[in-house]
């Protein structure tokens, strides 16, 4: 059995860059001719003309919230729910629609495994006629599906668990006997020590893990339970961008994008090694995403990978270039902490301090007030709850004592 989901991953690396600036320009023509949003942003751009690294970082960058931005304005102008971005309309080629937080509405192409995750369950030892205990969520967001979708092109039978319900999940697993697992690294951590608690042992053995980080240390505690996981770093927009192997040295590309890594807030490339944002552009013609910001810091790493694939690596996810970030699998972004404040007028600032280690997220909300009351710390608790989905603590700080450097969101996490 090869140790390649296909001969893509070991090309030379010569062949694999002029096969994907050959497919650049046409790539940028489809999305000029196909979607409003990018005839606007490439409007005077020759196609023909981009057809190398330097040419395309000449172009704009379109980043998150602009993205975001585009899809309300459309939305309130009873427009394209997509704002724009999407070559796909509704019908046969549409399968599903999305809604991430923001909202921002995603598209899902009808094409087999269209968010390309195939190859990085592949790497993390998935086969087919394997069942796949898939925790992802399945309520609006794309994740499990994009897992499932790789899951299925592979073979393998999914048992489609979402989140929550720890103990159903455990029965199902006990009584169906999966070997492997798709979802954030926190609750498969969940799933081990609940059931040695209870005296189980898990029939699953890897796992390929995303949606939050998953440090050395943690992967290694995997690994003394029986499990060996393997991170992949995919987007709702972009599908899947770089996976890791059995080499444990970064994370190699997806043979479908073109990744840049660029000084954060401009769209200028940075030397090898320097970290910067991460930049995208996907080759996918039904969400032809271009230079696309994710926000997400990392870096190139020099060299190829070990195991023989011949792509290039990122050192993997790094942080954040902004003061989004992601908290138990979830983007939690400034405008949803402005948002809590503004329904409370006697809250005068607040930060939103993340913190934790090993895939244990702790979230509290921090806000200046006069008093702080059993009645304002309820509604100031729900009201995150209901912004984020998440919960968090609430704290009182003295008026005047946050400090004043701009922050909304403090990442205070280890990562070690």
């Amino acid at each position: 059995m090869s140790n390649f989901h296909d001969a893509l991953e070991t090309r030379d690396p010569a062949a694999r860059e002029a096969d994907l600036m050959a497919a650049l320009p046409r790539q940028i023509a489809h999305a000029q001719q196909h979607t409003a949003a990018f005839a606007s942003i490439l409007a005077g751009v020759s196609a023909a003309d981009v057809n190398s690294r330097a040419a395309l970082a000449r172009l704009p960058v379109t980043r998150k919230y602009e993205l975001l931005e585009r899809q309300k304005a459309a939305r309130a102008a009873g427009g394209d729910a997509f704002g724009g971005f999407s070559a796909l309309v509704r019908g046969p080629a549409m399968t599903r629609i999305f809604a991430s937080p923001g909202p921002i509405y995603e598209p899902e192409g009808a094409n087999k495994d269209y968010w390309r995750t195939a190859r990085a369950l592949y790497a993390a030892g998935f086969r087919s006629g394997e069942l796949v205990h898939n925790s992802f969520s399945y309520h609006m967001t794309p994740g499990a599906f994009i897992l499932e979708a790789g899951a299925l092109a592979l073979g393998c039978t999914v048992f489609p668990a979402g989140t929550g319900q720890t103990e159903q999940q455990l029965e199902a697993i006990q009584e169906l006997k999966p070997t492997a697992y798709t979802g954030t690294p926190s609750f498969l951590r969940i799933l081990l020590e609940k059931a040695a608690e209870a005296g189980q042992t898990l029939s699953i053995t890897k796992a390929s893990v995303g949606g939050e980080a998953c440090p050395p240390s943690l992967t290694a505690w995997f690994k003394a339970q029986g499990v060996d996981v393997y991170q992949t770093y995919a987007t709702a927009d972009l599908g899947l961008v770089a996976y890791e192997t059995a080499a444990r040295e970064g994370l190699v590309l997806e043979e479908g994008v073109i990744v840049e890594i660029v000084r954060p807030g401009t769209g200028d490339p940075v030397p090898e090694g320097e970290v910067g944002e991460l930049v995208v552009t996907t080759l996918n013609p039904g969400y032809p995403l271009i230079r696309f910001g994710t926000g997400d810091l990392s870096a190139i790493l020099p060299g190829t990978c070990p195991t023989g694939r011949t792509g290039t690596r990122i050192k993997g996810w790094m942080g954040r270039a902004d003061q989004t970030t992601k908290v138990r699998g979830m983007f939690v972004h400034p405008g949803q902490v402005a948002e809590v404040v503004r329904r409370f007028p006697e809250v005068k600032k607040a930060r939103l301090v993340v913190s934790g280690e090993m895939a244990n997220d702790q979230m509290c909300l921090q806000v200046e007030a006069a008093s702080l009351s059993e009645e304002l710390h309820n509604g100031l608790a729900q009201a995150l709850r209901d912004v984020t989905k998440l919960r968090g603590d609430i704290v009182l700080a003295a008026p005047g004592s946050l400090p004043n450097d701009g922050k909304v969101i403090e990442d205070a996490r280890t990562y070690n």
